[in-house]
């Protein structure tokens, strides 16, 4: 039985353990901090429970694929709830309330804009299709040529690689409220809209086509479930255990040292940072120079509080956005000058609105994220700052009074990022899906350098966000097992 470590136990990682140890393969999975979950992790404090990742639950298909190839259920695990609303989004002059149907979204869209919920069922129809292509072909796909991108329902969409999904929503759409609320979806990829391909409209067909859930107890239910699954597969897990090198004899990987420990094996996969799994390689091993990662494009990292508060707050869903500031200016002091916001917009998550476990009685559990550019200063006076700008908006947009309902505050920035997850720059999400970092132009699964080597999660294929990383452990534990095959028909 061949050994594998996995460095990591975010949600990429426990994917590809469990792949894995189903084929067979005697897995360990290394994690630098004392719980599971990489960046999904929670906090519980005072009787307030928080996600202090991922809070959003979309595509809930590919959770069901993902526990159905191992026999089980979402729920066998979690129970979920499709949240109506799904969100609202706060302007300056007015609240769209995004619901659980296309048909109530397209009456708020008219509501906006007269006539636009003609041109809305069309966009999300063509989205549909781009979805049913993205995620039954293209995103199953390894990353290892660009002809895995040729396909007959590729190359008849091919002008939507080139055109982006800003150009796209523009044509039809005219009112800025309903640009943005269209927009906002692809934020998720880690890009300006204007600087993602419109085939990546698929997006919108997860929000408004298949919603936005909840699993009771939080988005690290999954992680649960999914511990739970690889223990149940014969995973051994080992956490406080930070892995300080990976060992390499003859080109091939011999070893990892984990917290001065050594442990032999035969395979290696890492889950974490990529950036910083390949400082764990001799330099002659690196695939990738720093000038290559410097000159990549990023999705954003976040500033992000969790604050406990000793009520119930008014005039607030389970997620809220608050584009009451200009979404262009932001963007580009993300991406095309990064900087501090001038005047961010944020967003406010509340889940003990839906889930009374989430919170005390009679109290609110609020999660605030302000996405900002990887790689800035971040300070204790920054971090307050900022608090600031937005609670401030916050009273003023939901006309209530909340800082004297506040137990306390905790923060997560950027030095954060780098600290619990080594990541580069400390970005929060990964690399961006631009056209010039989709698919194969993507860092690799696979090593180039080093035998039986292999890297998963949001710096490689498909990219960021919960449910690619799923797919980035069963596409890496795939090549694993094919490799392996094909060495044992070779003896």
């Amino acid at each position: 039985m061949k050994k594998i470590i996995v460095i990591g136990s975010g949600f990429s990682s426990l994917s590809a353990a469990c792949y894995l140890a189903k084929a067979g393969f005697k897995v360990t999975m290394l994690e630098k901090n004392t719980t599971v979950g990489g960046r999904a992790r929670q906090l519980v404090k005072q009787g307030f429970t928080f996600d202090i990742g991922p809070s959003w639950y979309w595509m809930p298909d590919i959770f069901e694929k993902f526990f159905a190839d191992f026999g089980k259920k979402t729920s066998d695990f979690y129970s979920l709830e499709k949240l109506d609303p799904a969100y609202k989004i706060f302007f300056k002059d007015d609240i769209l309330t995004i619901r659980d149907t296309l048909d109530k979204i397209c009456d708020e869209f008219e509501r906006i804009e007269a006539g636009s919920s003609t041109y809305l069922r069309a966009f999300i129809s063509k989205a549909q299709e781009n979805y049913d292509i993205a995620i039954n072909k293209i995103v199953l796909k390894p990353g290892l040529s660009p002809l895995e991108l040729v396909t007959k329902e590729t190359v008849l969409r091919v002008d939507q690689f080139f055109k982006s999904i800003s150009q796209e929503v523009r044509k039809k759409f005219k009112n800025p409220k309903l640009i943005s609320t269209l927009e906002f979806p692809v934020l998720f990829l880690g890009a300006k809209p204007n600087k993602t391909p419109s085939f990546y409209s698929f997006m919108n067909y997860a929000d408004f086509g298949l919603g936005t859930w909840h699993p009771k107890g939080g988005m690290y239910e999954i992680i649960k479930a999914m511990k739970s699954l690889a223990l149940e597969l014969g995973v051994t897990i080992i956490t406080n255990s930070p892995v300080e090198k990976i060992e390499v004899e003859n080109g091939k990987v011999s070893g990892v040292i984990a917290k001065g420990k050594s442990f032999a094996t035969d395979i290696v996969i890492s889950g974490a940072d990529y950036h910083h799994s390949e400082t764990l390689l001799d330099k002659p091993y690196r695939q990738y120079s720093e000038a290559y990662w410097n000159k990549k494009t990023y999705a954003p990292s976040s500033l992000l509080f969790y604050v406990g508060f000793s009520k119930k707050l008014k005039n607030v869903e389970h997620h809220n956005l608050f584009f009451d500031t200009n979404f262009d200016v932001h963007s580009s002091e993300i991406y095309d000058h990064p900087q501090w916001p001038t005047d961010p917009l944020f967003y406010a998550n509340f889940p003990s609105v839906t889930d009374k476990s989430m919170a005390p009685e009679g109290c609110e559990t609020g999660f605030f994220l302000i996405p900002i550019a990887p790689g800035l200063e971040d300070t204790p006076e920054l971090r307050k700052q900022y608090f600031d700008i937005i609670i401030n908006r916050f009273e003023q947009r939901t006309g209530q009074t909340v800082l004297n309902a506040i137990l306390f505050t905790e923060s997560f920035c950027v030095n954060d990022f780098v600290e619990e997850y080594n990541s580069f720059k400390g970005n929060a999400y990964g690399m961006a899906n631009t056209l010039a970092q989709t698919a194969f132009l993507r860092p690799s699964l696979k090593s180039k350098k080093v035998e039986n080597l292999y890297f998963t999660g949001q710096l490689t294929v498909p990219g960021p966000g919960v449910p690619p990383s799923l797919i980035s452990g069963k596409l890496v534990a795939e090549l694993t097992i094919k490799k392996n095959l094909q060495n044992e028909n070779h003896i």
